[in-house]
């Protein structure tokens, strides 16, 4: 018995020692510890090591567990909210004004000779300005390609892809690379396509989701329902898309990087939409031939941006030394580093024409670089309108979606409900709110 409780014993400090050395180090008394809720993105501890690398009297801190707008308002509200936190979209940054925990940093970015307007790419300006003032500085920016597998295409004789391509051109080879065994049951797909891209494909076919001055969703015009039918005709008509019944059935590891770009690059697919920040998990599987080029378009060439802005708590005690984040975000060694990771497109748009960007030494295989930067010319921002409050307009178009992508319902009916849920939350907002109310009356009657 005493040599059980022996070796017990010595398990126990052995178990100890290791917790010892794999325990995070204290941060050095004098530095001042900036908190920054980021998402969980591996490529981002390496943006905040190399900020921690130029900026010693700081030591910049990660925390991946506390994003989520509700969740950052609230401590922020409380007065234990984050120094520094991520923004998404336009809804987001216009729920952080309006809760009045987001720092106007419109003079002190003009005081460190940062202009906004003129440095990033402008499909980036939705989650950084509202109404006119500055309130974050992009972090992040782009726009999805079409990515295909080289090894798919050479297997079945497909020329690889160049140039700028229609949905005409693209459907006959996604059909030839979708490939069924004798019992009809896919192996492999021709295409993933993500539905949370639709409005790309109303834009493409003539629509829009609202009118220029935002007073009326018209996602149910004919030419808005026309994408969203080509989409669902991706699924159940050409038979090159998964549904979702068919992509839960399909293996795909979890966590970051999981569904479409798992099975992307699982070669459960010969192309697939998707931006570049997906080479932060691409990169990982071996001997996957990669190219990509501009998204197909339907009527017209136009595609959908996205970006990342980090924004500054004004509640934070810290608030002046998180600033020091923006001018490094806006400098050239996060900007190089954002375009080496492929995490999008570096915020600053001349760190994208640098040999540097198009020929990265470390991935001399990625010869497609181009392309993000070149498609940026026809990309523009996703529509909103003032006059929602919060994500009322994306939670009614994506429960419309859901019933659309899963056969439930007509593309037509869909958008006709969704454009009349819309339009119905647009009449609620402006009630309660005389400002809105204001601002609608002045616009329709302008119409006139």
């Amino acid at each position: 018995m005493k040599t059980v409780f022996l070796w017990i014993f010595i398990v126990l400090i052995f178990l100890s020692v290791i917790a010892w050395k794999i325990q995070p180090q204290p941060v050095d008394k004098n530095k001042t510890v900036l908190t920054w809720v980021s998402d969980d993105n591996p490529v981002r501890s390496a943006q905040a090591s190399l900020f921690n690398s130029l900026y010693r009297q700081f030591h910049l801190r990660l925390d991946p567990g506390n994003s989520g707008a509700e969740k950052i308002i609230v401590q922020s509200m409380a007065g234990v909210g984050p120094d520094l936190f991520d923004c998404y979209s336009a809804a987001e940054l216009e729920a952080y004004v309006k809760s009045g925990i987001v720092w106007d940093v419109t003079d002190e970015l003009k005081k460190s000779g940062i202009d906004i307007n003129k440095s990033v790419w402008p499909v980036a300006y939705p989650t950084s300005i509202y109404e006119g003032h500055v309130y974050g500085f992009p972090t992040n920016t782009g726009a999805g390609v079409l990515w295909f597998n080289k090894a798919i295409f050479d297997r079945y004789h497909v020329p690889y892809l160049k140039g700028s391509l229609t949905w005409k051109q693209i459907v006959p080879i996604a059909q030839k690379l979708t490939i069924r065994d004798s019992n009809g049951r896919v192996k492999q797909y021709g295409l993933m396509c993500d539905w949370s891209g639709w409005s790309q494909f109303v834009r493409q076919w003539g629509g829009k989701v609202y009118t220029d001055d935002g007073t009326r969703c018209i996602v149910d015009s004919p030419e808005a329902i026309a994408g969203i039918q080509f989409m669902h005709d991706l699924v159940y008509k050409y038979r090159v898309t998964p549904s979702p019944s068919e992509e839960s059935t399909m293996a795909t590891k979890g966590g970051w990087g999981s569904g479409s770009i798992s099975l992307f690059g699982g070669s459960k697919s010969a192309m697939a939409l998707g931006g570049r920040w997906w080479l932060c998990t691409l990169r990982g599987y071996d001997d996957l031939r990669l190219g990509a080029v501009e998204p197909p378009h339907g009527r017209y060439r136009i595609f959908i941006g996205y970006s990342r802005s980090t924004l500054i708590c004004r509640n934070s005690p810290r608030r002046y030394e998180a600033l020091m984040f923006l001018k490094y975000a806006a400098g050239r060694e996060y900007n190089e580093l954002v375009n080496h990771q492929a995490d999008g497109l570096a915020p600053v748009k001349q760190y994208s024409y640098t040999g540097k960007y198009l020929h990265d030494p470390a991935y001399p295989s990625e010869d497609f670089n181009a392309v993000w930067r070149d498609t940026m010319r026809y990309t523009e921002p996703s529509q909103r309108s003032p006059f929602i409050v919060g994500q009322a307009d994306t939670r009614i178009i994506n429960k419309q979606l859901d019933l659309v992508k899963t056969n439930q319902k007509s593309a037509a009916d869909a958008m006709r409900t969704a454009a009349r849920q819309i339009n119905e939350e647009i009449q609620k907002s402006i009630k309660v709110d005389p400002a809105l109310h204001a601002k609608y009356y002045a616009l329709i009657r302008k119409a006139k």
